[in-house]
């Protein structure tokens, strides 16, 4: 198992246009070999003392977080799919991005604990 995790401001207004454009992108990932996706909305993130998830992100007023994260079988797999993206027209949607995908935070790991999966 292999995760990949995501950090994204998103305006409040564009929950909706969030959701389907993840949706969009969920189903291409399956194509590529992803188990699971979790999309969240922000519901209680509170502020930090020193740091916090708003300022990681640099959040604007009207934004909220999402916290998101996907499954793959190993680092191989999230190497392919990558390369993959890279030239499928699929993800030629820039126009359609609802952020900006400048703040958003995105890195991979490998698990060393789980409870409830194998």
């Amino acid at each position: 198992m292999y995760i990949a995790g995501f950090v994204i401001p998103v305006p409040a207004d564009r929950l909706e246009a969030y959701r389907t454009w993840a949706e969009k992108g969920a189903e291409i990932f399956r194509e590529y070999g992803c188990i699971e996706i979790v999309e969240s909305w922000e519901d209680n993130v509170p502020d930090g003392k020193q740091t916090d998830f708003r300022r990681a992100v640099d959040v604007k007023r009207g934004e909220q977080i999402v916290f998101s994260w996907q499954m793959w079988p190993d680092w191989a797999s999230v190497d392919a799919a990558e390369k993959k993206m890279r030239t499928d027209k699929r993800f030629d949607v820039s126009g359609e991005i609802p952020f900006d995908l400048k703040r958003l935070i995105y890195g991979c790991f490998e698990p060393i604990y789980t409870l409830g999966r194998k």
